[in-house]
Order: C-alpha cells, then structure tokens, then sequence
C-alpha cells in the first residue's frame, strides 16, 4: 500500500489522471501536496509536493462556466493532466497553497488557430520578399 504523503487532508474527489491511457481513481489536496491514487491498480499513483508544482494551467471554456482539464507543470518532472468532477473546488483548494500567479489558463482554441495562420502568412510573405 502506498502512503500519503499529506498529514491533513482538505479534498478528497473522483477524477480522471491523463497519462498516456487514462487512469481513473482519485484525487486527495491536503497540506503537504497534490495526489492522485488509481482506483484499480495500487501502484499506479502520483504524489507531487506543492514545493515542486511550477505552475497550474487551466483549461477555461465557454467564458469560465465549463472546466473541462487542468494540468499541474512540475519543476523537474514535466507536466501531469487531470480532470474531475468539480474541477472549481478542486482549483480552490489548490490556491490556497499555490500562488494565483501561478495559476493561468492555456490558450484557447481560436488562440491556436489565429496564430496558426499568422505563422502560415509571414512565412508566405518571407518567402516572396526573398525571391
């Protein structure tokens, strides 16, 4: 059995883990760090200590009313995705041990494809000014 690494614990939720196939089990947010433990297999967990958490990226759409993701970018050990049934409780507690600096969201979809298609038009015009 695999032990927490959290002495108190402030949230405890179902949730989905992205890790190359999805992982199902849950997630616990308490004083010491962010876990989530798989609720089929034991060994597969992630514990990451909130000293560790780089940033929290926050996947905002329809103007803040849906969550659909988060993801939480370690200092070393890249960037691990999430997604739970009440994402808003789930980012407030977080908050209140990582900076809200460090909590932005990602770049939405129209973002993505605007600059999509300015990279496509300057490479066109660099191409027509050299010849």
């Amino acid at each position: 059995m695999v032990q927490s690494i959290n002495t108190k614990v402030d949230l405890t939720i179902d949730a989905t883990a992205y890790t190359g196939l999805t992982d199902y089990g849950k997630i616990l947010i308490g004083d010491k760090g962010f876990e989530f433990f798989n609720s089929r297999d034991v060994r597969k967990f992630i514990q990451i200590p909130w000293e560790e958490v780089d940033q929290v990226i926050v996947s905002v759409m329809l103007k803040g009313k849906w969550i659909p993701r988060y993801a939480i970018k370690t200092k070393r050990n890249g960037t691990y995705t999430f997604a739970s049934k009440r994402p808003k409780d789930v980012l407030r507690a977080i908050r209140v041990y990582v900076d809200p600096a460090n909590m932005v969201s990602s770049v939405s979809f129209f973002d993505v494809m605007k600059r999509s298609f300015k990279a496509i038009f300057s490479k066109k015009k660099k191409e027509l000014g050299a010849t």
